[in-house]
């Protein structure tokens, strides 16, 4: 699967990113600095990293969000092409409007850096489907803010449709329902707080993150 992992000033998981990526789906994937107006030919999947971009000014993502390259990635999106958004790469895809609800401050105000566990809720989507049902994994996070809320309204849209696919089985930061990540209505964009490209071989602790890759992979197959 054709990889780029965006960059922003501010990205720090990026080079984790690409790793995961070079190993798990395409050798080749490449780097996209955010000031590019396009994607490289041929990108199925667009990898949007962890990190503080912008320092996090404004609102974490918020300036990111507002970059050339995103453009090219919401016009991806539109096309049906796969589009993950990791910690801060998941704000950045809610202030760009390709998720919805926000990131706020964590609960205790605490930046929080420790592995969690997550129960998997919705296997039917291109993220998930190398996972079993309810299935619990462990996942590193490293996040200030990953507070996640919207309004009743839209959270029960979430839920009834099964846009849930990953709740945090001991909340670290207060999110609403104990939500990790979300897929848009498609099912082809993901943002999730846990880092799963930190858990990726046993090297780095654990490997339970390397099923949103293989699901792609899977999901490139079909």
């Amino acid at each position: 699967m054709k990889t780029a992992v965006i960059q922003f000033p501010g990205s720090n998981c990026d080079g984790d990113a690409l790793h995961a990526a070079r190993l798990t789906l395409d050798p080749d994937a490449q780097f996209v600095w955010h000031t590019e107006a396009g994607l490289p030919s041929g990108t199925e999947l667009v990898f949007v990293p962890g990190g503080f971009s912008y320092g996090d000014h404004l609102r974490s993502g918020a300036i990111a969000a507002r970059s050339p390259i995103m453009e090219a990635v919401k016009a991806h999106a539109e096309r049906g092409g796969f589009v993950l958004g990791v910690c801060n790469g998941f704000q950045v895809l809610t202030e760009a409007g390709l998720l919805p609800g926000a990131l706020g401050r964590n609960r205790d105000l605490h930046f929080a850096c420790k592995p969690v566990h997550l129960r998997v809720e919705n296997t039917a989507t291109a993220f998930t489907s190398a996972y079993s049902q309810g299935q619990t994994i462990e996942i590193p996070i490293a996040h200030g803010e990953g507070n996640y809320y919207a309004d009743a309204e839209t959270v029960a849209r979430l839920e009834g449709e099964g846009r849930v696919v990953f709740r945090y089985l001991d909340n670290p930061n207060g999110s609403l329902n104990d939500i990790a990540g979300i897929v848009n209505e498609r099912g082809n964009v993901l943002g999730m707080m846990p880092h799963p490209e930190r858990a990726v071989e046993a090297l780095l602790g654990g490997e339970d993150g390397r099923g949103v890759f293989q699901s792609l992979q899977g999901a490139l197959v079909k």
